[in-house]
């Protein structure tokens, strides 16, 4: 498959904005979280934008915090069936964990998404890391992170092999007695330390072979899950030498496992704030984030990460070891892991580092041309294959990048004007998975 390299955009569009305390300046109303209608009103504007895809996060826990909002409601995947129904061309990102699913029933639903929308399916796996999700899946804890991580890597093996155990080009000639080649499919006859699965899947091979594979874990346990079976990483790189650094770990790994790195896309996460002037970005960010003022950020990363306020100077140099997160802490190590790694490669103060990041994302502030000179730049050099665009407000972040910075991007030559291909995979540049591979380990018997 050949494939000219441009910029590849996702944008994430879960509930009223990326940041927690921009709903309060965004349009529309507290009703829209729960509505499917908000939802493809949101895909049709990113249509417009020509992205690559809508991006949700999930978590099957909801958060009562009475100051806080809902962040994830509606079942990403149902949702998707609803939106690629509506919408043409865009794709959907669905996160889904491999700990809280059984591999039969998500293989199953996630090929039949696949079909229906014509191969505009991407999973983004994850493992789950918080204790109120365990609770809503039975008596039993969360399993630590080393069994949550080897779990996640059988059950992609076995949803591989389930995708793949039906595939209807293998048909022979058919008697006109007969409906069907039976011999098409076959059992995987899997038998591991978490599943076993008989097989074969009654969805036939997708038009992408199997909906692509997203990932977005950046300790060592995730690194080795995307090494194995991502191929959009979802990640928080807030520098050139941290990406380069971080990318060059995947794909490394990658190697390791027998695969093509140049199959891996890095497509971190962006925070966006888009004004007239900076200076006017700056009060947007300071207002949008919830602090109200530099003060406030810096009051925030103090206290967020330790400082006794007394004595805290914003305007020292910090040290990087002061923030690597814990590597056996409940919380998701990989999204902690940026400030660190930004502060190894960068000798930045806090005054400078509150500017880097929102979200624990990279964060730009600027005007529209600022906005685009800042996803060139990491893009260009291959830093980045593209970025999951995190707007604080929705819709109203996704309307001003929409009419302003894609506008920019095209007339520079590095984001498409129209749709070309059929499916995401064929968009990212992504190989088709092989028709006869079964991962190592996994047995194949007949049907």
């Amino acid at each position: 498959m050949t494939h000219q390299r441009s910029l590849n955009l996702n944008v994430g569009i879960n509930t009223t904005g990326y940041l927690g305390n921009a709903w309060r300046y965004r349009s529309g109303s507290r009703a829209d979280i729960n509505d499917p209608a908000y939802y493809t009103r949101l895909t049709q504007l990113a249509h417009r934008g020509r992205f690559d895809a809508v991006f949700f996060s999930d978590h099957p826990a909801l958060m009562t915090d009475p100051k806080a909002r809902p962040f994830h409601t509606l079942d990403p995947l149902i949702l998707s069936a609803v939106l690629t129904a509506q919408v043409p061309d865009i794709g959907v990102v669905v996160t889904a964990s491999s700990t809280y699913n059984s591999p039969y029933n998500f293989a199953r639903r996630t090929q039949s998404v696949d079909i229906t929308s014509g191969g505009r399916l991407i999973i983004n796996i994850v493992s789950s890391f918080n204790p109120a999700v365990a609770a809503n899946f039975g008596n039993a804890p969360l399993p630590p992170r080393h069994e949550r991580y080897a779990k996640a890597q059988e059950f992609l093996d076995v949803c591989k092999a389930l995708w793949n155990s039906w595939d209807e080009e293998r048909d022979g000639e058919v008697p006109p007695e007969l409906f069907w080649d039976a011999s098409s499919a076959h059992a995987i006859d899997h038998e591991g330390a978490f599943y076993s699965v008989k097989g074969p899947l009654n969805v036939p091979r997708g038009p992408q072979g199997h909906p692509v594979i997203a990932q977005a874990g950046a300790s060592e346990g995730g690194i080795d899950l995307a090494g194995r079976h991502g191929e959009i990483i979802y990640c928080n790189v807030l520098s050139r030498s941290a990406g380069q650094a971080f990318g060059k770990k995947v794909r490394d790994r990658a190697a390791t496992y027998g695969r093509d790195p140049n199959s891996i896309k890095i497509v971190p996460g962006l925070v966006p704030i888009i004004a007239d002037s900076r200076e006017e970005a700056l009060r947007k960010h300071e207002l949008f984030s919830g602090a109200g003022s530099e003060d406030g950020l810096l009051k925030r990363f103090a206290t967020d990460h330790g400082f006794d306020l007394t004595t805290f100077d914003p305007d020292a140099v910090l040290d990087a070891e002061r923030f690597v997160p814990d590597p056996n802490r409940v919380l998701a190590v990989g999204m902690g892991l940026g400030l660190s790694d930004l502060l190894g490669h960068e000798k930045l103060t806090a005054r400078e580092a509150v500017r880097r990041s929102e979200g624990a994302h990279r964060l730009l502030l600027g005007t529209p041309e600022e906005i685009a000179d800042g996803l060139i730049d990491l893009w260009a050099d291959g830093t980045v294959d593209g970025y999951t665009i995190q707007p604080p407000r929705a819709p109203d972040d996704i309307e001003l990048f929409v009419d302003k910075v894609v506008p920019i991007l095209q007339d520079r030559g590095v984001y498409r004007r129209d749709y070309a291909g059929d499916t995401v995979r064929e968009r990212y540049g992504l190989p088709l998975p092989p028709a006869e591979a079964a991962p190592s380990g996994l047995k194949r018997g007949a049907a």
